[in-house]
């Protein structure tokens, strides 16, 4: 089947500047409403995905997320979110963004387009064959992305991709492919709405899955999560009491913070 860019495909509504705000925001919240049964057609595939990184991280690897704009901020944002979620350190999983640090909050022109510089990127982190990098994409034509994903294989680096079209580059390059279409976006071509709604969700659902694989969840609690602040520690506490049939909330937030983790304080109290 030939590539189709789906992802730049016109919008089904027409004259968005006619609508009323709430016309505009009932409709922007439908074609966001099909989303999730996009995500849920390519769970096999997620799965496939999420199996290998667990492996490889209890072999000693990390996770690397690469893309561009939209598609490598949601990278940095779920890899940042795993250290303090799940107690793990940082480095474990990494989010890699062309342009640098500034692309973060500022697009920097042409950086998606350098064929080269996301492998050197990878390069930075000392990558290995024990690691495995996720491009994003969401229109899987990336050639920052593309590029890197390639060099990875050269290098025996296992590979995946997210993607909002089918049969996109991006997913040839890639050893596990994810393509979620989710059709037009509202805004023609705006793909940091229904596309990286999508993309984010399926983040959330590997980094999530892969935590739990690796024992970093217990029950349905984040027993391992960093003790920030004091809702956080407030979170904590409570779960301690519970676990442990305690009534004190002062000494249990005590031993708490001497432990400084929910589990660390659970295994002490054993």
């Amino acid at each position: 089947m030939a590539f189709e860019r789906i992802t730049e495909k016109e919008s089904n509504y027409r004259h968005l500047e006619k609508m009323t705000v709430t016309e505009l925001l009932t409709n922007i919240n439908k074609e966001d409403a099909t989303v999730p049964a996009a995500v849920a057609k390519v769970i096999p595939q997620i799965e496939a995905l999420v199996n290998i990184i667990a492996d490889k991280m209890l072999m000693g690897g990390r996770l690397f997320y690469i893309g561009a704009g939209t598609s490598g901020r949601l990278g940095i944002v779920d890899a940042s979110e795993c250290p303090p979620t799940y107690g793990v350190p940082y480095g474990l999983v990494v989010g890699i963004i062309a342009g640098g640090s500034k692309a973060i909050t500022e697009a920097v022109e042409y950086a998606e387009d350098d064929i080269e510089q996301g492998w050197k990127d990878l390069m930075a982190h000392n990558i290995t064959s024990k690691d495995v990098v996720i491009g994003i994409a969401a229109s899987g034509t990336t050639p920052y992305v593309i590029n890197a994903l390639e060099k990875c294989k050269e290098n025996n680096i296992i590979t995946g991709s997210i993607c909002c079209n089918l049969n996109a580059p991006v997913s040839q390059a890639a050893d596990y492919a994810i393509e979620v279409v989710v059709g037009p976006e509202f805004v023609t071509g705006s793909t940091r709405m229904k596309s990286g709604t999508a993309q984010k969700l399926v983040l959330n659902m590997i980094s999530t899955s892969v935590m739990i694989q690796l024992g970093r969840v217990e029950d349905n609690k984040m027993v391992n999560m960093q003790l920030t602040n004091e809702k956080i520690v407030d979170r904590g506490v409570k779960m301690l009491m519970e676990k442990l049939s305690l009534s004190d909330y002062e000494a249990a937030k005590q031993m708490l913070m001497e432990k400084g983790s929910v589990k660390k304080a659970i295994e002490a109290f054993s």
